[in-house]
């Protein structure tokens, strides 16, 4: 399997020779009447993209730009269509320059999304699995507006029958290009469980997942359409139902927020979460901070550095919970998975780019630390800490 950087090398090399040779030989395409999801006439058409009327709508990897020069005709969108091959945009520059509404953009995609305002509407026909999705998926949450809609389609399994993995990483596959030789690219052929996963952890909600077979008998090829959206709010994860042990009905959560953003972990159980967990016997809420601190990231902190916030008081199966929500304030060494914890995959995020599925207890403390996060959650009783200094 190649490493991410080579898959996308090849993969833009790929694209760039194909782009030329159909430049050179002046390739026509028809007009587009629909936006053909996964191949001609597949999928739903346009309606999944909701109104488009002035909105701002990105096409990633629009190729000859039929389908962006498609909206901005027929439906009035404001659409920017990027493409980083060189022959393709050539090719929709020459076909499409004078579309009103359509801007064509050379460019690296995840460079474009960094750079560019956020839009209402990205969609992309099957441009998504050429790209790292741990380089791309998080551009793209921070590309669109929240309560923005992303729609996108990847190969599910390729025309031989082979299905997807559950593991990310690229593989080799075999295109046959209209016109051309076949050629090998690598792509992130990955199951509708690993994309929701990948979706989720960085922000976007999955609303729906379609399985398109292409038409041919001889061909066995399908693919996932996904549509998503960026929530205008993040959602939360309740405790489990079962009561605590009696030494576990009070705990911690810890606020790591610096240059990086917010450091959360991804529990087992597919929550994300504050570093954190239950005082043991004989501490002080500080010395827990710091111990649970280092026990399940490796950074290490004092317990001077900690600040604690106050408590909150919620209940589950009959049983009343405390937690109390402490802000470190400085700490040494890089958050890392530790051997025998149930939370790692450690990580920054920003504050507008929080992910879905909070724990209720991370949840309730970022919302006591800063009351405007778009965080949902279950109620509990917050008593603020005068100063955050008092010995406890």
């Amino acid at each position: 399997m190649a490493d991410p950087v080579h898959a996308e090398d090849v993969n833009a090399q790929v694209w760039e020779a194909y782009g030329a040779h159909h430049l050179r030989r002046g390739t026509e395409l028809p007009e587009a009447e629909r936006i053909d999801w996964g191949f001609e006439g597949g999928g739903p058409g346009t309606g999944i993209l909701g109104q488009l009327t002035g909105r701002r709508v990105l096409d990633l990897g629009c190729g000859t730009a039929r389908h962006a020069a498609h909206l901005a005709r027929t439906h009035g969108a404001q659409v920017d269509a990027v493409d980083s091959s060189k022959g393709q945009y050539e090719r929709a520059r020459t076909r499409y320059g004078s579309v009103p509404g359509l801007r064509l953009i050379l460019a690296d995609a995840v460079q474009h999304l960094h750079a560019a305002e956020p839009y209402d509407v990205v969609y992309s026909v099957n441009a998504v699995p050429y790209i790292d999705p741990h380089r791309l998926l998080p551009a793209l949450a921070g590309a669109l507006k929240p309560g923005g809609r992303l729609c996108f389609t990847v190969l599910h399994s390729n025309s031989a029958g082979d299905g997807p993995s559950d593991r990310v990483r690229a593989r080799p596959e075999t295109l046959r290009p209209a016109g051309g030789d076949d050629v090998t690219v690598h792509m992130w052929v990955l199951t509708r469980e690993l994309w929701t996963e990948l979706l989720t952890e960085y922000g976007l909600r999955v609303e729906r997942v379609d399985v398109l077979d292409t038409p041919q008998e001889d061909n066995q090829a399908s693919y996932l359409l996904f549509q998503v959206t960026r929530p205008v709010r993040v959602s939360s994860r309740p405790r489990v139902g079962k009561p605590p042990p009696a030494h576990a009905a009070l705990g911690v959560g810890a606020v790591l927020h610096g240059p990086r953003g917010l450091l959360l972990g991804r529990h087992r159980r597919g929550t994300w979460e504050l570093p954190g967990g239950t005082v043991e016997p004989g501490e002080s809420l500080r010395e827990t901070v710091v111990r649970e601190l280092r026990e399940e990231t490796g950074v290490e902190a004092r317990p001077g550095d900690v600040r604690l916030l106050g408590t909150l008081l919620d209940e589950v199966g009959g049983v009343v919970r405390m937690t109390v929500a402490a802000e470190v304030t400085a700490w040494r060494g890089e958050p890392a998975d530790q051997p025998g914890e149930s939370v790692g995959r450690w990580r920054w995020f920003a504050l507008d780019r929080l992910p879905e599925q909070l724990f209720v207890c991370s949840a309730q403390a970022l919302t006591a630390w800063r009351p405007g996060l778009p965080v949902d959650h279950a109620p509990a009783h917050w008593t603020p800490y005068a100063t955050g200094t008092g010995d406890s």
